[in-house]
């Protein structure tokens, strides 16, 4: 078993059988797009083209793990993943691996995933990403990076509900052990008490999930 085959298993039994999870390695070749897909890397860098492909392998991948025909995934014009009719989802990538997450509509309202190397956040960036709040929280850059990767999830997964381009003020976050929860300070719907999770991979990677139910 591969480092990522490992990886997607452990994650796949974190989220339960509702949701499928699938892992591509970024540093490959950037095979297997479909034509609808490879319209939007025309102008890609070779590194953001395999991350690009290896997200879409990965979702692919997700949606075998839940029983679902592997189907093209387009990139809106506002960068997001078009997901097909029926499934729902989220895609990641950093240097070494990329993950998707799928679950079909109606058992789960939407879905977010963020993966970050698990480096400490840049001091530089604390007052960007962090809440006057949680600045006071916080006494190390992996603890920062934690709460970075967990707002990118809150993110992905309330913007196909609301269309919000929430900052990084917008969201607070309370870590608690390998759980955070997560309290959007605005919009329309009720988001406060968001329970999410958050898995540290020691020396590997911090790998935040949301699942709206």
């Amino acid at each position: 078993m591969t480092a990522l085959d490992a990886l997607c298993q452990q994650l796949q039994g974190y989220v339960g059988p509702s949701v499928g999870i699938g892992v591509a390695d970024p540093k490959g070749l950037a095979n297997g797009l479909d034509p609808v897909e490879a319209v939007a890397t025309t102008r890609m860098i070779d590194k953001r083209l395999r991350e690009f492909a290896a997200g879409r392998a990965a979702a692919r991948r997700a949606m075998q793990a839940i029983d679902w025909p592997p189907m093209p995934v387009p990139m809106r014009p506002d960068r997001s993943p078009c997901w097909p009719a029926g499934v729902e989802g989220s895609i990641s990538h950093c240097n070494s691996a990329a993950i998707a997450t799928v679950a079909r509509s109606g058992t789960i309202r939407a879905l977010g995933v963020d993966m970050e190397e698990a480096e400490p956040l840049d001091t530089d960036l604390w007052d960007t990403v962090l809440t006057p709040d949680e600045r006071d929280r916080t006494d190390n850059g992996l603890t920062a990076k934690r709460i970075f990767c967990a707002k990118e999830a809150v993110y992905k997964a309330q913007f196909p509900i609301t269309g919000q381009l929430l900052g990084f003020e917008d969201v607070v976050v309370t870590l608690k052990g390998t759980q955070f929860t997560a309290r959007i300070k605005s919009g329309g719907d009720d988001w406060s008490g968001i329970i999410v999770g958050s898995k540290v991979l020691p020396k590997e990677l911090i790998i935040s999930i949301v699942t709206l139910h």
